[in-house]
């Protein structure tokens, strides 16, 4: 499986135990009409995959969804589910204007007051 969106936040790398079990979150935001924040895992040498990325990219990233039981000491069962991701791929813009800013909405530029039609300019059109 896969999701497509924007990187919104890589997290550190976190070690967890005796054995140095690796752990690092990414989270990926949809562009749909209902935007998802996604948050997907990647564990052991698949941390690595995100050195390279920063927030604000656009990525496809390759998925596999897990999900375990766990009983607790009650014996109540619970299910666990989880995403986690094994490759990072990043999507080039469509367009260059896609990398700019956006522009201001007109209300915030003041009017002019001394504009002259007639003032000479040196465009070509």
């Amino acid at each position: 499986m896969e999701v497509q969106g924007r990187i919104k936040m890589i997290d550190e790398t976190k070690t967890y135990g005796n054995n140095g079990f690796r752990k690092r979150e990414l989270v990926v935001t949809t562009e749909e009409q209902y935007p998802q924040h996604i948050l997907i895992e990647f564990v052991q040498d698949k941390c690595d995959l995100l050195n390279s990325f920063s927030a604000g990219q656009m990525v496809k990233v390759s998925i596999n969804l897990r999900g375990r039981e766990w009983v607790n000491p009650q014996g109540e069962t619970k299910y666990f589910n989880s995403i986690q991701g094994w490759r990072v791929e990043s999507l080039q813009p469509e367009s260059n204007t896609a990398n700019m800013p956006p522009v201001p909405p007109m209300e915030a530029f003041e009017p002019v007051d001394d504009f002259n039609d007639e003032d000479h300019d040196d465009l070509p059109f």
